[in-house]
């Protein structure tokens, strides 16, 4: 089994910037495709950003420019940097870890509980 842990949520005006943060339970970024997806009330899943195993990252149209993902591999720990938001950026973000081989110990696909980004002014 593998938990992530969300935070870093919470209300910012337009403009502002917030940092999610992504625990993963144990170092699983050598056999995994990290991401953030994010959803909004009566909306579908959507995919925020990615960072592959080898550092390689991946960006929806909608937030080039002004999210950035990283990871730190000694803490296990993965980060959206949220630049310029946007009221259409409210949603439920999601961490998420894809596994990328066949592993026993690392479930094909896990998901943290979800964090609450506003931005309304």
């Amino acid at each position: 089994q593998v938990q992530l842990v969300e935070s870093g949520g919470g209300s910012v005006q337009p403009g502002g910037s917030l940092r999610l943060s992504c625990a993963a339970s144990r170092n699983i970024f050598r056999f995994t495709v990290m991401g953030w997806y994010r959803q909004a009330p009566g909306k579908q899943r959507d995919l925020v950003a990615i960072i592959t195993s080898a550092g390689n990252t991946n960006y929806a149209d909608s937030v080039k420019g002004r999210f950035t993902i990283s990871r730190d591999n000694a803490k296990n720990t993965v980060y959206l940097q949220m630049n310029s938001l946007k009221p259409e950026d409210t949603a439920v973000y999601y961490c998420n870890a894809r596994a990328v081989i066949s592993i026993p110990s690392i479930p094909p696909d896990s998901w943290g509980q979800g964090t609450q980004v506003t931005v309304s002014s």
